[in-house]
């Protein structure tokens, strides 16, 4: 099972490796709402997942919840990002199969993921003594932007089998206008951008 680091690690080098090569990979630099990047990228018999999402598009808005409706679509978030099959689909004849799904997000107070709970005394521990002074800093710093970043693993028994992802985003987030995708696999290096009416992808 990869750990947070390393999936990140491995979708990293292989995308950088693409970027030198081909002068059409995109390049994300800015926060950009309706925006949202997907990078694919394969390792041997796995095929690795990154989601990069404005808070906006995913729970239509960024700063702290002020109260339960919000905190609510957070825990939803979280769970629909955490539900790899709600997002996609892969040729079936590659016969992959999800291992691995790590999910977060800074949309709100304190980052937020799958091990949240194990820690959650001590970050109200640590909240007693620094809350007026913490939510102060909050209120003054606009420029941060809350998002998201989910990371998916599968493995496929037949990866060269493995001709097409059809992404189930815009389904789920309307406010989404448009995925800035890269794709580095052995077949195909690429970058594209998908939309409501164009969301599939040639492996």
């Amino acid at each position: 099972m990869f750990t947070k680091s390393l999936l990140s690690l491995t979708l990293s080098a292989a995308l950088a490796s693409t970027a030198m090569a081909n002068e059409e990979f995109t390049q994300h630099e800015a926060h950009v709402h309706g925006h949202v990047e997907l990078n694919i990228a394969q390792d041997g018999q796995d095929l690795l997942i990154e989601i990069d999402a404005p808070g906006v598009d995913v729970v239509g808005f960024e700063h702290e919840p002020t109260n339960a409706e919000q905190h609510k679509k957070i825990e939803q978030a979280l769970a629909l990002l955490n539900d790899s099959g709600q997002l996609f689909s892969l040729s079936h004849a590659a016969g992959c199969k999800s291992i691995d799904v790590l999910v977060t997000t800074s949309v709100g107070d304190e980052d937020h993921d799958h091990d949240e709970h194990e820690h959650e005394h001590e970050h109200e521990h640590e909240h007693e003594h620094e809350e007026h002074s913490q939510h102060h800093e909050h209120e003054e710093e606009h420029h941060e932007h809350g998002a998201f970043n989910a990371q998916y693993q599968f493995r496929c028994d037949h990866i060269e089998q493995l001709n097409t992802l059809e992404t189930h985003w815009f389904k789920h987030f309307s406010s989404t206008q448009e995925l800035d995708v890269n794709v580095f696999t052995d077949k195909r290096q690429t970058s594209l951008e998908l939309t409501p009416e164009r969301h599939i992808i040639s492996l």
